[in-house]
């Protein structure tokens, strides 16, 4: 065997790209070309030889371990095998590759003079759909804190979380595992009860999706203190009729317990409770009374109250015969205040007209006492009075 480990001699090679190479210069007799592969592929490795005269060609790993002497075997790795050899173009196939694969694998040929050129293997490694992970829940009027990661990608995976078709920038790191990195964003963002259920992505991007995406699809979940309605029946309830009320409850985490309870008073024995719904067969007036329902979870409770009252037939008929005469009194009232205020004015003024006859009274006297003086005077308004004694 050739001493292969030994260092090389001085050559005039390029490196050339797949799938086609560039013209080669008249002191290069071989030619590789650099491959990229996505892990787990298979990688083709060629070597191109110019003149060849059936010298020895070998085919190194970029550890200097011999794969190929000529057509041969040389590594006990089944995942090489020899695909092509012949005076022009020899070829080997890795399948299963891994990024431990990489690296320089080595085209060599033994003529007057050694020559060799380096295949370049690159291995992609694309992302797998990233994880969400909750670092801090998300309660109502606080904030959420969520994390999208990515843990192994090569090269590293673009990560970007999306609400709405609008991107939410994120805080990212980068953490390099060897030949392969991985990636998180995280992002903190305020939420309330309505945010609850809404929809976000985490999208990983990376050259060996061409051009597709890995989503991750993420619903928050905004934990909120429960709420309480009773449902009340319709229509008016007599005796004998049932009762059913609904406590309609919303919360996050929904509540699993609904408490029932009548204030001031114990549930009837007829009471039927099967969790939000509560049930009271044949009812009478003994139901009567406030009905409670009340939830709660870690975040708060909540309750509601009904107020049962069940109709009366009889008790509606005297109220209704109650009525006319509460009417007729009323009236009678109004009656007997107006007859006494026409009373009273009717006094009022009689008094008043005679208080004005007598007064009149009085002036006619003293004119028919002036007049009678008059003539006892003989008309002589001269002379002064006197007083007569009639």
């Amino acid at each position: 065997p050739y001493p292969l480990s030994s260092a090389l001699p001085a050559f005039c090679v390029s490196l050339y790209e797949h799938p086609s190479f560039s013209p080669a210069a008249h002191c290069q007799a071989v030619q590789a070309e650099n491959v990229e592969v996505l892990e787990g592929g298979t990688a083709h490795i060629s070597c191109r030889l110019q003149d060849y005269d059936g010298s020895i060609v070998v085919i190194q790993n970029p550890r200097r371990q011999t794969l190929f002497f000529n057509g041969t075997r040389a590594l006990k790795d089944d995942r090489f095998q020899m695909v092509l050899f012949t005076p022009r173009l020899v070829r080997i196939a890795l399948t299963n590759v891994s990024v431990s694969d990489e690296g320089g694998y080595f085209c060599q040929l033994y003529t007057d003079s050694t020559h060799h050129q380096v295949a370049t293997l690159s291995v992609l490694v694309p992302p797998e759909t990233p994880t969400v992970e909750v670092k801090q829940e998300a309660v109502e009027g606080g904030e959420a804190e969520l994390t999208c990661v990515s843990p192994r990608s090569k090269p590293a995976a673009t990560l970007r979380w999306m609400r709405n078709g609008r991107e939410i920038q994120g805080v990212v790191s980068q953490q390099d595992n060897g030949k392969t990195f991985s990636v998180s964003s995280t992002i903190r963002i305020p939420v309330e009860r309505k945010d609850n259920g809404a929809a976000l992505n985490c999208e990983a991007l990376h050259p060996a999706l061409s051009g597709q995406k890995k989503i991750r699809h993420y619903r928050l979940d905004v934990y909120f203190a429960p709420t309480a309605r009773i449902v009340p029946p319709s229509g008016i309830l007599r005796e004998g009729d049932s009762l059913s009320l609904t406590c309609s409850i919303t919360g996050n985490p929904l509540p699993r317990n609904i408490l029932w309870s009548r204030i001031n008073d114990t549930l009837p024995e007829r009471a039927d409770i099967n969790g939000p719904v509560l049930q009271i067969s044949r009812l009478s007036q003994s139901h009567n009374g406030t009905y409670l329902c009340q939830a709660q979870n870690n975040f708060g409770r909540a309750a509601d109250q009904y107020t049962l009252l069940v109709y009366d037939p009889g008790a509606v008929v005297e109220t209704h015969s109650a009525v006319p005469y509460a009417v007729i009194g009323g009236v009678l009232a109004l009656l007997v205040f107006t007859v006494i205020c026409v009373l009273i004015v009717t006094i009022w003024c009689s008094v008043r007209q005679k208080g004005s006859y007598l007064t009149h009274e009085a002036s006619g006297l003293d004119e028919h006492g002036e007049v009678q003086e008059a003539f006892l005077n003989g008309n002589d308004a001269s002379q002064g009075k006197k007083e007569y004694l009639l």
